[in-house]
């Protein structure tokens, strides 16, 4: 890939001089005012800009420079911008930072330092975009809504793409927030079925009273207020899916009705005398241990064989080994794509703190903390504070937590036996007192790269 920068500089004599500061290998424009700049911008899209913040028409002061500083990154947020101050002009650069700039100098021109600060400033654009690439290929799931790369979610995909085009009843377990509408919406994506209409119902969010008009329709004049009949949600998911959510929590007066409907494929709506024939595919998913709701009494055994033909155990958030930051980089970068703000990035404590929570909303409480982040966020980074979070990555269940423990001080120790032999991996093994396959298993499971030490920019 190229490399491209473009010097916004009024003076020609110092427009020269930075010219010539640069290797052959560099591609350099040059611009004098806003418009130039601008132009030079949309159309050579430089990775790295230099900016003078004394521009015509205010040559003297900061004004024009801030107001194209401001230009740059709404039109192109992953530009890094290295501003241009006076030597006592510190405030100003202070401010550039603030609003988004990567980096300054200051006058007088030294070529050496300039030279640095620019490199730099290639290296990280380059290093963001590699970052971009590899998130981009560790979502091994083609599943909509769907950010993973972890085993244990990984597995659930996969099953779930073999059990999509079948019609086989799907029960989906797991922890409030793990994303099991998400997955349902997923079987009927998926299926031959796809065409035809989702229909989903919650059997904890609507009264005792209501649910069984609602689930199987009722007839006119079935009781008071029954004016005409209706159609409920099991006849309008004709054809397709039928989404029973929280199914743990029907009433056990309805479930003998859900049973008669999954053997019959017919539904008798309420005050009706003739059986309505329904062609569904049903999945149904519970935050609740289904076995302790049969032990005590709550759940007919029958029917949780009937609806679990095949069952898809979600995982929670921190069980998932590299998906918390994963997921929230990816809610980050959607987030402020809508709040218009999308140069957005995690700092190195807010890394850490995602990395170290335990999550007990799941991605539904990720969602709600990225979102205010993206709101509260001074400049471009987001810190651990900004997520309400505690930004040294540790949280007090974690610290009870004796499989996390375990995890960061084998991934900390290999770390470091790693960057005392120089990375050789004979050495590293024989100092941590493992065999050379183990250290490359651990390796591969804690995503160590093993090649070289990482560039420090």
């Amino acid at each position: 890939m190229t490399k491209r920068l473009l010097i916004v500089e009024d003076d020609p004599g110092l427009q020269s001089q930075m010219r010539w500061c640069f290797s052959s290998d560099l591609e350099v424009d040059v611009a004098a005012d806003r418009a130039t700049a601008l132009a030079s911008l949309r159309r050579n899209e430089p990775q790295v800009v230099t900016l003078d913040l004394g521009l015509p028409p205010d040559p003297g002061g900061a004004s024009e420079g801030f107001a194209l500083l401001d230009d740059i990154l709404r039109l192109s947020p992953m530009v890094k911008v290295i501003v241009v101050t006076g030597r006592e002009d510190k405030e100003n650069a202070v401010k550039a930072i603030g609003m988004g700039a990567s980096d300054f100098y200051q006058k007088p021109l030294d070529p050496d330092i300039l030279t640095f600060v620019v490199n730099r400033a290639f290296r990280l654009a380059e290093l963001e975009r590699e970052n971009q690439e590899l998130a981009s290929r560790q979502n091994g799931t083609n599943i909509k809504g769907i950010i993973a790369a972890s085993p244990e979610m990984l597995s659930v995909c996969r099953t779930l793409e073999k059990v999509a085009p079948t019609d086989v009843t799907t029960l989906i377990t797991g922890e409030t927030g793990t994303g099991k509408e998400l997955l349902a919406r997923a079987l009927h994506d998926l299926s031959h079925r796809s065409n035809q209409p989702f229909a989903a119902i919650n059997c904890a969010a609507i009264p005792e009273n209501l649910l069984e008009s609602e689930l199987f329709g009722y007839e006119k004049g079935a009781f008071t207020g029954a004016t005409q009949s209706k159609k409920g949600k099991i006849e309008s998911a004709n054809g397709g899916t039928l989404f029973l959510d929280e199914i743990g929590d029907m009433p056990m007066s309805l479930q003998a009705k859900l049973l008669r409907f999954l053997q019959e494929r017919s539904v008798d709506r309420v005050g009706g005398i003739k059986p309505v024939e329904v062609d569904v595919r049903v999945v149904c998913a519970t935050h609740r241990d289904t076995r302790r709701l049969i032990d005590a009494g709550e759940f007919r055994e029958d029917l949780y064989y009937r609806i679990s033909e095949i069952t898809l155990d979600v995982p929670a958030l921190r069980e998932r080994r590299g998906d918390p930051l994963l997921v929230a980089r990816s809610l980050l970068q959607s987030l402020a794509r809508q709040m218009d703000r999308p140069a957005l990035s995690f700092s190195d404590d807010a890394v850490r703190a995602i990395n170290g929570y335990n999550w007990p909303g799941n991605v539904r409480e990720m969602i709600n903390k990225v979102k205010r982040a993206t709101i509260m966020a001074e400049g471009k980074r987001i810190t651990a504070a900004d997520l309400e979070l505690s930004g040294d990555g540790e949280t007090g269940e974690n610290q009870l937590n004796l499989r996390q423990v375990r995890e960061a001080a084998e991934r900390n120790a290999i770390t470091q036996a790693l960057k005392t032999t120089g990375f050789n991996m004979a050495q590293a093994s024989r100092l941590l007192g493992v065999t050379r396959p183990t250290l490359y298993n651990l390796t591969d499971k804690y995503r160590i790269d093993t090649s070289a030490e990482p560039v420090q920019v």
